[in-house]
């Protein structure tokens, strides 16, 4: 079995959980938080989504379980690629953990550049919802 390196994130966000996780379970929001995967979300079937990226349309199921504050957003092809997410309290709002797993042979400078990606998208998504857009 080959494990690949986990990268995680975390953000506070001051506004409750479960709005965190109705946010996040809402593909169509998407293209607001995460512009540079997604310029658009087309709904395909169940919870299947076509996200249409700069590298042309990928497939993406949306798995959400709200009551434990879960909403992975990974490759309908391969579920085991994409982005996993946990919503937990922290005292009166929310942390929002994003992980992301990559080949053990990934260049270091691919992760630390794709991590920084997920900082501005943890902001992006704490933007949005403390705001009520």
């Amino acid at each position: 079995m080959t494990l690949g390196r986990a990268e995680t994130r975390t953000i506070s966000i001051a506004t409750p959980p479960q709005r965190v996780v109705e946010y996040l379970a809402d593909p169509r929001h998407l293209p607001e938080w995460a512009p540079g995967f997604a310029t658009a979300v087309d709904h395909d079937h169940g919870d299947v989504w076509r996200v249409h990226t700069g590298g042309g349309p990928q497939r993406v199921a949306v798995r959400v379980a709200a009551e434990h504050g879960v909403v992975d957003v990974v490759s309908a092809d391969a579920p085991h690629l994409g982005l996993f997410t946990r919503v937990v309290p922290n005292l009166t709002g929310a942390e929002l953990i994003f992980s992301l797993f990559f080949p053990d042979d990934t260049e270091p400078s691919a992760v630390d550049a794709q991590m920084a990606v997920v900082g501005e998208e943890l902001r992006a998504v704490r933007d949005r919802v403390e705001s009520g857009r």
